[in-house]
């Protein structure tokens, strides 16, 4: 029997201390500490908290449709170091018939803060894996008791840290959801904090090398003169930015210095970023930065450049991650990391409780999970190589045609991080399905799920302005990596009708 919402105050879970248990009448809310969000449907919000030890304290929230369940289930991630519950993504779940549960991950504190992990080693773990799966078991058992029945179906989708959550569920528990979209995933958190101190040293360890975000804009034009007309279109957007050949060494200033040049120290430390961290011995730690989409605060302005040295978001999170989670030290100063040293000590210490790098997927394909991941070629935040390479992990351990079963990559051309940049960047990478599966990948994964019918090419949309209201400026296919979308020839180049996707060798040589 299904239970009522207020009963559910009562509910014995284990470890778990149910605190708010109400019936939330249609039309606007406004959840602690949080915007009011408008226009929902009728549902029952359940809060609680998670204690799995003695230093974890797992704040989440499940909110469940009183009408118009669609049976499914919606888990919610975080971006960055979480420390809130994502009632936003709560909102747009249970909107569309959802029943859904989020978690702060057993902090509170701003995105880019990490002081809650010095010396909580739990905390971490909380962070790293435990509070999604806790909050997923829950959040299940409340939906049960609820509506008398499971989920018929249970789904995640997140972004970047949500991306890593994402991978984290599929390897370590397969069970928890049958379909799974991990975007830009920071699954390979250790070494991408690496590269993000990389970045600071080769930017402010000489003065000389700060590259102001003034000076992006002349970047990217010497990137795109150099590349973007490689796939046949030119249209700002370097499609594949791993075929471009790009010499930073075309903008060192011939006369005095200005914002359409660089000096020497400053196309040094460019080069740096295009090519990732690298051991004293040459050896490649993390991929490099890609070329084309710099401009723009999502961009490198916000992510690489900052408005000042060591400044910027990147070094924001790569300094919280080495002092407070890595050396315990909150006074710990970045000018000391050593690419030698540092990346190691890393990888001992927390490695195997923050990377979501495993690519045997065995257990997730066997009980029929399928995943897909995408990742924008312009993302200033994670370099997008790092979504090939676990996507390549994958194939090379579960073999071809085993991970061609349950899993796509989806590389984005022009896309920065999860969202934005010059090229089409909307194709339903939202938590929830919302229009047909050609056009949403949301709904594309549950189709794969629910009728076994695998995606092939899903339809990416840019709008004018970035604003649906403005109108549509352009799409274009996102083909299933390795393919690549190649123009036809005919037609307008600014409708992906008159794309197909090819292997990427059939592309080089039209």
């Amino acid at each position: 029997m299904a239970a009522t919402c207020d009963s559910l105050a009562t509910l014995t879970l284990p470890g778990t201390t149910i605190t708010t248990a109400q019936a939330v009448p249609a039309g606007s809310f406004s959840p602690p500490g949080g915007q009011p969000i408008k226009d929902l449907p009728a549902f029952c919000r359940v809060a609680g908290v998670l204690k799995p030890t003695a230093d974890s304290d797992i704040q989440f929230e499940v909110w469940l449709p009183t009408s118009g369940w669609n049976g499914k289930f919606q888990g919610i991630g975080n971006g960055g170091f979480a420390g809130a519950i994502n009632f936003s993504g709560l909102g747009v779940a249970v909107s569309h018939g959802y029943a859904t549960a989020s978690t702060d991950t057993g902090h509170h504190a701003g995105v880019t803060d990490g002081a809650w992990a010095l010396a909580h080693r739990e905390k971490v773990i909380d962070f790293g894996y435990r509070a999604i799966h806790e909050t997923t078991e829950k959040a299940k058992s409340i939906i049960h008791a609820f509506y008398g029945e499971q989920p018929k179906h249970s789904y995640f989708s997140s972004c970047s840290n949500g991306g890593r959550q994402a991978l984290m569920e599929a390897q370590r528990y397969p069970a928890d959801y049958d379909g799974i979209i991990a975007g830009a995933p920071a699954n390979f958190w250790t070494h991408l904090l690496t590269g993000g101190l990389w970045n600071a040293q080769a930017t402010t360890s000489d003065p000389a090398s700060y590259i102001p975000s003034s000076k992006i804009p002349a970047i990217e034009s010497a990137a795109l003169a150099a590349c973007d007309a490689l796939d046949g279109v030119k249209d700002g957007v370097i499609d594949d930015p791993s075929r471009c050949q790009f010499d930073p060494a075309v903008l060192l200033c011939s006369g005095p210095e200005s914002n359409t040049c660089l000096t020497q120290p400053q196309i040094t430390a460019l080069k740096k970023i295009y090519s990732g961290p690298r051991n004293t011995k040459g050896e490649q730690l993390f991929p490099g930065y890609s070329t084309g989409g710099e401009t723009g605060f999502n961009g490198w302005q916000g992510w690489i450049s900052g408005n000042a040295p060591a400044k910027s978001i990147q070094f924001a999170f790569a300094n919280q991650f080495f002092q407070n989670m890595v050396y315990d030290d909150a006074a710990w100063d970045y000018h000391t990391f050593d690419i030698d040293r540092s990346p190691k000590i890393a990888d001992d210490k927390v490695a195997g409780i923050l990377n979501a790098t495993d690519p045997d997927l065995k257990r997730f394909q066997k009980r029929g999970g399928k995943l897909i991941v995408y990742h924008g070629w312009s993302d200033a935040a994670i370099p997008p190589l790092n979504a090939i390479n676990y996507y390549q992990s994958v194939v090379s351990k579960m073999g071809a045609k085993e991970a061609a079963g349950f899993v796509r990559l989806y590389m984005v051309p022009g896309m920065q991080h999860c969202s934005g940049g010059p090229g089409p960047n909307v194709f339903g990478q939202s938590s929830v399905a919302e229009k047909d599966p050609q056009h949403d990948m949301s709904a594309a994964l549950e189709l794969w799920v629910e009728k076994g019918t695998a995606p092939a090419e899903i339809i990416a949309t840019k709008y004018k302005g970035d604003t649906p209201a403005t109108g549509v400026l352009r799409t274009r296919p996102l083909c299933a990596y390795p393919l690549v979308a190649q123009w036809k020839g005919n037609g307008s180049s600014d409708d992906a009708a008159n794309f197909a996707c090819v292997k990427p060798a059939a592309a080089q040589t039209k």
